[in-house]
C-alpha cells in the first residue's frame, strides 16, 4: 500500500493486519514510530521514479513470495484558484496522484500477472466529477486517477486483474478538521468506513467488480 503512514493508509493497513494479509506500507516519507506491527514498512521510497518505485515493490514481493494486490493511497491535495496558480500545482497535483498510481501499479503488474490474479485499487475523489472554485489541479488529478482506473480494468479484463477505485468525500482526519473548522462534517468519511469498502475490493468477494468508480461518504447522523 501506498501512502501507508498517512491516517487513510493506516486505517486500511490495521483493517488487512486484523484480517490476518501480510501488509507492507510504502511511503515517501521516513518511516515513523508506531508502525502497525506485524506490517512491512517502506519508507524513503520515492514512488514519482520509476526505479524507486519498481526497485520497491520487487523487495516487497521477494519479502512475501509474491504480491495479490496493491492499494494506492498515496496523493495529495491543493487549493488555489485558476486566476491566482501556477501551473507549478498542477505538475504536483499530477505527480503526487497520478504519476504515483500509475507507477506504483506498474511495478506490482509483474508480480500480479505473474500467479494470474490480482487487485488494484486506487483512492480517487468525488470532487473528480465536479470541481468546486479552488479545486481544478486537485479535481483534474483525480480524475486522471479516474481515467486510469478505467484504462487499466479494460486492459487486464481477461488476465485475472481486477481495477477499481473508490472515490470518497472529504476524509474525516485531524488535518482536515483543522483546515475546515467550522465545517459540515455529516457528510464526511471515516478511515475506519473507506478501509471496509478497499479490503471488500481486494477480497475474492469482489471478483465480479472491476472499472468501478465507487462513491464513499457518511450518511447523516440526523
Amino acid at each position: 500500500m501506498t501512502g501507508g503512514f498517512g491516517v487513510l493508509g493506516g486505517a486500511i493497513g490495521d483493517t488487512l493486519l486484523a484480517s490476518g494479509a501480510q501488509v507492507a506500507l510504502v511511503d515517501q516519507a521516513p518511516v515513523p514510530a508506531g508502525v502497525p506491527e506485524g506490517a512491512l514498512a517502506c519508507g524513503s521510497v520515492d514512488l514519482c521514479a520509476p526505479h524507486a518505485a519498481q526497485r520497491c515493490l520487487d523487495g516487497v514481493a521477494e519479502r512475501f513470495g509474491g504480491i495479490d494486490g496493491i492499494v494506492n493511497v498515496a496523493g495529495g491535495f491543493a487549493w488555489e484558484s485558476v486566476e491566482h496558480g501556477g501551473i507549478a500545482t498542477w505538475d504536483r497535483m499530477y505527480a503526487m496522484n497520478v504519476r504515483t498510481t500509475l507507477l506504483a501499479s506498474q511495478a506490482a503488474l509483474p508480480h500480479l500477472l505473474r500467479q494470474g490474479r490480482g487487485r488494484i485499487v486506487n483512492i480517487g475523489a468525488m470532487a473528480a466529477g465536479r470541481a468546486q472554485a479552488g479545486m481544478g489541479a486537485y479535481a483534474a488529478a483525480k480524475s486522471g486517477v479516474a481515467r486510469l482506473t478505467e484504462a487499466m480494468a479494460e486492459e487486464f479484463l481477461d488476465r485475472g486483474i481486477t481495477v477499481n477505485a473508490i472515490l470518497p468525500s472529504i476524509i474525516d482526519t485531524p488535518a482536515n478538521r483543522a483546515a475546515m473548522p467550522g465545517a459540515d462534517t455529516s457528510r464526511w468519511v471515516a478511515p475506519a468506513a473507506l478501509a471496509q469498502v478497499v479490503q471488500f475490493l481486494l477480497s475474492d468477494a469482489s471478483a465480479a467488480v472491476t472499472g468501478a468508480l465507487l462513491p464513499v461518504s457518511a450518511l447523516p447522523t440526523s
